[in-house]
């Protein structure tokens, strides 16, 4: 399929005499055609990045639907705008299938530009790529259906037909070593228009929760869900090995950045086959609520890496919250609860707890006290200390 976009855009870069570049309707690139390295003028920042990180920023996408490509059926003529970074005019020639926009073929402008006629008969290899792209699109479709049916069958014969049509679906390689990625929040039900490299498989899932992160699934898998709840996604990337998640790391790196401000991801191990998704959902699932807790984590988390939070997530919401810590976390007593979770953190050892909190040790011995009179807690029992440090991590969650 990559081979015939590309052919495309060459077709339509030989009919107009330039170079075209070929963009998914989330300017994610597919295709460019060959740039004479000697001519300076046939590049500016925005192509040039949209060709070195094949995508182009939110800004620059913003600045072009201003002109109504969404909208328009034939070619459109934007001006140059140095200070977006745009050097030189472009004409965008909408890739469309059936009414609908799939995508966007670039060309810089020219003085002369293409005439009329070339415009007509590029226009028609859009057509062309306007049908590949909605079959790529249908199949995907489809794809994520028998992948969220996976994830939200209940177990038993359900979910073994489910991972039966899965597997039909993705074929040779659906027995290979996949990693689970899980993205939240997702902005909505659809899944990302733009490729993600190396993904087999894509689906949103609806998740309940007063963070818009996905919690324990229910029963022993399938996602909770209520009226107007927030989306999840969830990736299955293709890996190598094992101890090597790059691509899982990667993609959910992408991911996050198009799902917008507080997204998180997390990644589970990589697993061989598709018997075991459920488990890797809500191990994915868990470390995109570890990193939305605990930004040291994030944005991208991998579920090996989380620590407590490994049990803790694995808990139906609400049962984190211990009263024990109530009065603790209150807004009169924030720099307690952080001197608790601190000292806790640094396994009890009060001289590196005051180091870390820059007091004196007086000053950590009178905080300490204080704490014990609002948790009722003894902090030299091992049992109490384990009670208020899993308390107080699962308050973030």
């Amino acid at each position: 399929m990559k081979g015939d976009y590309q052919e495309l855009a060459d077709e339509i870069s030989a009919l107009l005499g330039a170079p075209a570049t070929l963009e998914n309707r989330d300017f994610g690139l597919i295709a460019f055609g060959a740039h004479n390295s000697e001519d300076d003028s046939e590049m500016d920042p925005v192509r040039t990045r949209s060709i070195l990180t094949r995508r182009s920023t939110p800004a620059v996408r913003s600045w072009f639907e201003d002109f109504g490509i969404t909208r328009a059926t034939g070619p459109v003529r934007i001006p140059a705008a140095p200070e977006a970074g745009v050097l030189r005019g472009r004409i965008c020639l909408p890739v469309r299938h059936r009414g609908t926009v799939y995508g966007y073929v670039w060309l810089l402008d020219t003085d002369p530009g293409p005439t009329d006629g070339s415009l007509a008969a590029a226009m028609e290899v859009t057509a062309r790529i306007g049908d590949l792209l909605f079959d790529e699109a249908q199949a995907g479709a489809g794809l994520s259906r028998e992948f969220r049916a996976v994830l939200t069958s209940e177990r038993g014969w359900p979910r073994d037909m489910a991972v039966a049509a899965l597997r039909s679906a993705l074929g040779p390689g659906a027995d290979g070593l996949h990693a689970m990625v899980c993205v939240a929040p997702w902005p909505d039900e659809d899944s990302p228009a733009r490729p993600v490299p190396a993904a087999a498989a894509l689906c949103t899932l609806p998740v309940a929760g007063p963070q818009a992160h996905p919690g324990r699934p229910g029963g022993d898998g399938a996602t909770e869900a209520t009226g107007n709840t927030p989306y999840a996604l969830a990736a299955l990337i293709r890996v190598r090995s094992a101890g090597t998640l790059d691509p899982a790391l990667s993609a959910g790196t992408l991911l996050t950045e198009l799902a917008g401000t507080g997204a998180t991801a997390g990644v589970a191990p990589a697993r061989h086959g598709l018997n075991e998704l459920s488990a890797s959902w809500q191990e994915s699932a868990a470390a995109a609520r570890a990193a939305a807790a605990e930004p040291r984590f994030g944005p991208v988390a991998e579920w090996a890496s989380i620590g407590p939070y490994r049990l803790l997530t694995a808990l139906p919401r609400g049962l984190a919250h211990d009263t024990v810590v109530r009065d603790l976390m209150t807004p009169a007593h924030t720099e307690l609860a952080h001197t608790a979770e601190v000292f806790l953190d640094c396994a009890g050892q009060a001289g590196r707890t005051a180091s870390v909190l820059g007091i004196h040790r007086q000053t950590l011995y009178y905080r300490l006290s204080r704490i014990e009179q609002l948790t009722g807690l003894d902090l030299d029992e091992g049992e109490d200390r384990l009670l208020l440090h899993m308390a107080l991590k699962g308050a973030r969650l």
